[in-house]
């Protein structure tokens, strides 16, 4: 069973990924990944991130059981912040254990595809310059990579 959080605050990949393994002798691989705000060549001041709780969370945790059907999982973890996020802050944790590394790489990609694409999170970014960007849209290339799952 996948462990989702949505959250503010600033969250802790070593603490998560320990508390997903420790004790355990089941566990052969565990892919983490973490993605942090740029800043973008240094013009970005902030990045704004909202959601709908409650519709976050859910829907994430429809596409983790998904990625739990789809490969031998022994254990999902999703942290994603929402908020004012400065450059160099984590944003996104992706934790995925399976007793093979295959099966842990192609799930934290599955996961991560979809947290680019279709999660419900919206952002906009706060220029250094004071102006504040319209709210940002998935790239092509994100939606090509998540295309190869369907």
């Amino acid at each position: 069973m996948a462990s989702i959080a949505v959250q503010r605050e600033a969250f802790d990949a070593a603490a998560t990924t320990a508390a997903l393994t420790d004790g355990r002798t089941d566990v052969g691989a565990v892919v983490t990944f973490t993605g942090l705000c740029r800043d973008e060549a240094g013009t970005l001041d902030a990045l704004e991130i909202e959601h709908y709780p409650g519709m976050a969370e859910a829907e994430i945790a429809r596409v983790a059981a998904d990625a739990e059907a789809r490969w031998p999982l022994l254990g999902v973890q999703i942290i994603h912040r929402y908020g004012t996020i400065l450059p160099g802050e984590q944003i996104v944790l992706v934790v995925t254990a399976s007793a093979h590394r295959d099966a842990a790489f192609a799930a934290a990609d599955f996961l991560m595809d979809y947290m680019k694409t279709r999660a419900p999170f919206w952002k906009r970014e706060h220029r250094r310059d004071g102006s504040t960007g319209d709210w940002v849209e998935a790239k092509d290339k994100d939606a090509a990579a998540a295309a190869r799952w369907l």
